[in-house]
């Protein structure tokens, strides 16, 4: 039977059982759109934790560009048929 020439270091012995104490962590469902989620965690797709939006998520703040961007344009159209009518009234 083999001999060790070496004792063993308690950190090559200790990092040996370092993983004992590993679990599988729990995974639940969104409230809101039933996506596998980590308990106690905001929905990353829908930005909801426990019924309140707490996050702004991709597709809101395309919506928000949508929304300024047509504001934008109304506003510019307005402005170039006010400013026609004032041409107009010369």
């Amino acid at each position: 039977m083999g001999v060790p020439k070496r004792k063993r270091s308690r950190a090559r012995r200790d990092s040996r059982h370092a993983n004992r104490g590993l679990k599988a962590k729990a995974i639940t469902g969104c409230q809101n759109c039933q996506e596998p989620l980590a308990t106690h965690a905001a929905c990353k797709s829908c930005g909801y934790y426990k019924g309140a939006k707490v996050l702004k998520t991709k597709a809101d703040r395309a919506d928000r560009r949508g929304q300024e961007k047509q504001a934008r344009e109304a506003r510019q159209k307005a402005a170039q048929e006010a400013q026609a009518a004032s041409q107009e009234q010369k």
